[in-house]
């Protein structure tokens, strides 16, 4: 079976590697993202799934519009049987949709249709959810709405990241995007449709999701931590190196890498005890801040962000 494989984040690296592992398929081409600045220096960087291939001698095409006429066009002369997409990062027009026989399909991570959409493993342990999974898919001209045809529900643990349960949910979704493949390859495929009211849709994440507002209640405030670790990262503002407050709110950024909740009562935002890192007040309970980023510096543990940056009982973070 001839198979275009579109994917970019990391999510989708293990399903390629078992694509291509497979006797039974043919990957005539990656289509991924195009190279982005990257970091503080701004160089261009591969996606993940484009380094991951490194020098395997596959095709690689990092169109900016995929549905563009020109980028179809282009995908047709490939003659695919079918088109496989993980965490690909684009919505396909109908002219991607219809380009192979066998259509399109998706791994999603998680358990559809909760959570459709750009961010579902962010949001889900944001949301503080105790279970998620991947669901593989026909995709339609919706957002993740196509008939589901295969799905595995996988555990959250109270101390998974995003980043872990990517981990975790990655050789699965590869596993079962192998079965939904061999079952369209002998006939046997069977499209679920989706129950349109239990679907729930998340946006894509920004770094504005990432700012903690303190009125939350402590278990809220601990499952962002994790949900948006490592990106957009949890954050408030807080004292700069030299314990500066500024009244104009030109405070200094910080990450919260690890947290923990704890008993404890203050206004919200307040720090209520530097005894071993800050333990801040919330609208319920109170967050032990574990280890932290300050802006434009290395990650440290909490007591020596307390030492070097002037934190101290009643300070309020932003």
């Amino acid at each position: 079976m001839r198979i275009i494989f579109m994917g970019s984040a990391a999510l989708a690296c293990a399903s390629l590697d078992a694509l291509l592992a497979d006797d039974a398929c043919e990957v005539v081409a990656v289509v991924t993202q195009p190279d982005r600045p990257k970091g503080r220096n701004r160089k261009l960087a591969a996606c993940p799934v484009k380094a991951h291939l490194g020098d395997r001698a596959i095709p690689v095409l990092t169109p900016v519009n995929v549905s563009k006429s020109e980028s179809v066009e282009e995908l047709k002369k490939l003659a695919p049987d079918l088109v496989v997409v993980v965490a690909y990062g684009q919505i396909l027009r109908e002219s991607v949709l219809t380009l192979a026989p066998h259509g399109c399909i998706n791994v999603h991570a998680s358990l559809l249709p909760k959570y459709r959409g750009a961010a579902p493993i962010q949001w889900a342990i944001a949301n503080g959810e105790k279970v998620t999974g991947v669901t593989t898919m026909f995709l339609d001209a919706g957002l993740d709405s196509g008939d589901m045809i295969l799905q595995v529900e996988i555990p959250v643990g109270e101390e998974d990241t995003a980043d872990i349960m990517c981990d975790k949910l990655a050789p699965v979704g590869a596993e079962l995007m192998l079965q939904t493949v061999a079952q369209i390859r002998d006939g046997s495929v069977k499209g679920i449709p989706q129950d349109e009211k239990l679907a729930t849709y998340v946006p894509k994440l920004t770094k504005a999701d990432g700012r903690i507002d303190w009125t939350l209640s402590a278990d809220e405030i601990y499952n962002r931590v994790r949900g948006f670790n490592p990106w957009p990262m949890a954050w408030c503002r807080a004292p700069d190196d030299k314990g500066r407050m500024t009244e104009d709110g030109k405070r200094s950024v910080v990450r919260i890498v690890k947290a923990r909740v704890e008993d404890g009562k203050g206004e919200s935002g307040e720090v209520i005890d530097v005894s071993d890192g800050p333990l801040i007040a919330t609208g319920e309970k109170a967050v032990r801040l574990m280890e932290v980023q300050p802006e434009g510096k290395r990650i440290m543990s909490a007591a020596d962000y307390v030492r070097g940056y002037g934190v101290g009982v009643g300070i309020k973070m932003g």
